[in-house]
């Protein structure tokens, strides 16, 4: 809890903490919305799809921005960003359902917004703590994003969504967007040192840089790659699929897809706190991808069950599984990767991590309309375990690990 004596970081945890609970809000409002608007799943899949190509193409653009313009004004534009384009949507359902059309427009946006906001948020936490601060104040992001994002933010708007239609759910998302951004106008200005101490170099030279170190990196490049694979085949599913199998098995009531997205949350959190309560495992590499890959099996569970409660095991253990092999993996880009580079390394981390997101959204509607649902979770929870075991014995992690020991 040190981190929370300095002011600025007070004024910026409690901005994020807003910003992530409405992203939180607005992933289930979204879905609602679409359904409202009489749309399927190829139409989610448009939508969801639209907000991970926002993602993803702002993802690395994000990283350069966050090195070269002011970390606050960049959050501060965001913010305003997401409360006009959620503004959108409120003002448009009062004349009825949102077009599809624009809860796509505006999920992209949305999307784009989080693609800067990521990079510039971890740039500026350098500027406003000490350096023997910033694990600390990681662990205090780590752990309240799935709490607010996939567990405290989908579980509010199941409850609001019971009450109000999609649309006025949606003020209140515009709401926590709001306040964040007058929390946000609160924060002093950075140091303007940083950038008088560092040489002058273009967008392209910094950019391959990174690629350049990454590509020669085994256990990072094999690492992303695993991501790259672990999130085509698993994410379509989750987002996609899981709200419609959720109605068809359990009911049409919101709260019971609000739920599993909030037991998905709920593991995260717990998976954050565990890992972080015990010292890096010597085997961190090995363990790391075996955890990710063992931790999606779960998927199998959900694409055979009808048993709401079974439902809600297996997202609580996906969720607690990603967090778990997340603190490991920002721990590994801390300690391994160059300083001067670390920005631009996460950035692309980011990126490559996600760049089949937008495909799996794409594609999970239309392969649910010719392969059966079972089947789809089915590869969902197997692939990613065969994928982190393909990467363990290509990057030679074991042997690798044993000759890089992180030890405290």
């Amino acid at each position: 809890m040190r981190p929370l004596r300095h002011r600025d970081f007070r004024i910026l945890f409690a901005a994020v903490v807003l910003s992530i609970l409405g992203a939180g809000m607005w992933a289930v409002v979204m879905v609602y919305a679409v359904i409202g608007a009489g749309g399927g799943p190829l139409e989610l899949s448009l939508v969801a799809s639209a907000n991970a190509v926002g993602l993803l193409a702002c993802a690395i653009p994000g990283g350069i921005v966050a090195d070269r313009v002011s970390r606050r004004w960049v959050l501060r534009g965001i913010e305003l960003i997401n409360v006009l384009a959620v503004s959108s949507v409120v003002v448009a359902g009062w004349s009825g359902p949102v077009p599809i059309w624009h809860l796509a427009i505006v999920a992209f946006t949305v999307g784009a917004g989080a693609g800067f906001f990521y990079p510039s948020y971890s740039a500026i936490l350098p500027r406003i703590l000490p350096p023997e601060q910033l694990l600390a104040a990681n662990g205090l992001e780590g752990a309240m994003r799935p709490a607010l994002q996939q567990a405290a933010g989908p579980a509010a708007a199941g409850l609001l969504l019971a009450a109000l239609i999609p649309t006025h759910a949606a003020g209140v998302v515009v709401l926590a967007h709001l306040i964040a951004l007058v929390l946000l106008m609160f924060l002093r200005p950075e140091p303007a040192a940083d950038h008088a101490a560092r040489a002058p170099t273009s967008v392209l030279h910094d950019l391959t840089e990174a690629v350049r170190f990454t590509v020669r990196t085994p256990w990072l490049l094999w690492t992303l790659l695993f991501a790259t694979g672990w999130v085509l085949v698993s994410i379509g599913p989750e987002e996609v699929l899981l709200p419609f199998i959720t109605r068809e098995r359990i009911g049409d009531d919101p709260r019971w897809f609000g739920f599993l997205l909030a037991a998905l949350g709920l593991g995260g959190v717990l998976g954050s706190i565990f890992v972080s309560s015990l010292r890096l495992p010597r085997r961190y590499l090995t363990t790391m991808n075996l955890v990710w890959g063992i931790g999606t099996l779960p998927f199998v569970v959900i694409g055979l069950t009808d048993q709401y409660w079974l439902m809600l095991v297996s997202c609580f253990a996906i969720g607690f599984a990603f967090s778990y092999g997340n603190v490991i993996w920002g721990t590994l880009l801390q300690r391994r990767v160059p300083t001067h580079m670390l920005g631009r390394v996460s950035s692309l981390d980011f990126f490559v991590s996600l760049a089949l997101m937008p495909v799996s959204m794409a594609l999970a509607g239309p392969v649910a309309e010719v392969v059966p649902i079972p089947v789809i979770f089915i590869a969902a929870g197997v692939l990613p375990l065969c994928f982190g075991v393909v990467a363990i014995l290509a990057a030679r992690m074991p042997q690798d690990e044993l000759a890089h020991p992180l030890t405290d």
